[in-house]
């Protein structure tokens, strides 16, 4: 895994394992990383992180409409 270091201004209330969970359900959230690959980041299982998503107003089923849409045109 990439390292990397921000700067935080102190007045946030942010530990780094916060941070790394947040960064972890927004990338999940966007498609950036799998379920497993955001679990890992965040420092979590996979059922642990699923359960942590509402946290961060994210959707463990992280389908778009249009992915959807060709799904049902599928069966």
């Amino acid at each position: 895994m990439k390292k990397m270091t921000l700067e935080i201004p102190e007045n946030i209330d942010l530990d780094e394992q916060d941070a790394k969970r947040f960064l972890a359900a927004k990338l999940y959230e966007v498609g950036k990383l799998s379920l497993g690959q955001a679990a890992d980041l965040a420092g979590l299982s996979k059922i642990a992180f699923s359960e942590i998503l509402k946290d961060y107003n994210v959707s463990l089923v992280n389908y778009s409409p249009s992915d959807i849409s060709r799904d049902a045109a599928q069966i």
